[in-house]
């Protein structure tokens, strides 16, 4: 298991990052992409939509772009750069005769200002613990989610099984939807988790909870929680990025 760590300085923290990912049992290969960039505060990752050249195409080529935009100032660069990953996405699925699409998945902090940025696409999810406290800080873009939400099927019905994978926004949608944009503040003390469904479907949040308020370092924080993605089935490619923020400088 291949893990990641990284340091970075951002509106006057430092922070650690880690990130990783694996197969799983499920598939042949792995349609997550995840970015931990060395040189700046970003974290991306992104979950292919199916198990074929169009997975691999827009999760890999949605990282890239938004990796290699220029995010600031945030939001409207946030929203350029997902804009810009809808139509190479869009542009990758002209050439395939298959699904072509994936969520995203970002924390991003920039030098000028006192707090990170979440963006959000899919059903890929990013939390926060704050004083032993772990908050789901985006939304699914499923069925699923508005069902659950507006009670139109319960949570361990067939009904929802299905329509956990019916995403309403994803890169690739020939709607081009835009993503949601969320703002944090910086506390030292604070975890941020970004992870694929691979991660959230098959932890408990009460797992997710300890893994994140017991374990100091982020790579191993990133090591357990996908050692217990595999012990729980591996039932789909699973990638985490654990972000620590340290202490003000």
């Amino acid at each position: 298991m291949d893990i990641q760590k990284v340091a970075w300085t951002a509106a006057g923290h430092r922070l650690t990052a880690a990130a990783g990912s694996v197969v799983g049992n499920h598939y042949d290969d792995n349609y997550d992409v995840v970015h931990l960039d060395p040189g700046r505060p970003l974290a991306v990752l992104a979950d292919g939509m199916g198990a074929g050249p169009g997975s691999a195409a827009a999760g890999r080529t949605s990282v890239d772009v938004f990796a290699g935009a220029e995010l600031a100032p945030a939001p409207a660069a946030l929203r350029q750069a997902v804009a810009s990953a809808q139509a190479e996405v869009r542009r990758a699925a002209s050439t395939l005769d298959e699904l072509t699409g994936c969520t995203l998945t970002a924390f991003v902090a920039l030098a000028a200002e006192e707090s990170a940025w979440i963006v959000q696409i899919g059903d890929s999810r990013a939390y926060r613990l704050r004083e032993s406290l772990l908050e789901l800080l985006t939304v699914d873009h499923t069925i699923a989610w508005l069902g659950l939400l507006h009670g139109w099927f319960t949570a361990d019905s067939d009904e929802a099984k299905v329509a956990r994978y019916r995403l309403t926004r994803y890169l690739g949608h020939p709607s081009v939807p835009e993503p949601d944009i969320l703002n944090v503040s910086l506390l030292a003390g604070d975890v941020y988790l970004l992870c694929t469904d691979g991660v959230a479907d098959q932890l408990s949040y009460e797992r997710l909870s300890q893994l994140l308020g017991t374990e100091p370092d982020p790579a191993a924080a990133v090591h357990r929680m996908l050692a217990d993605t595999l012990e729980a089935g591996g039932a789909d490619n699973a990638t985490a990025v654990v972000i620590r923020v340290e202490q003000t400088i």
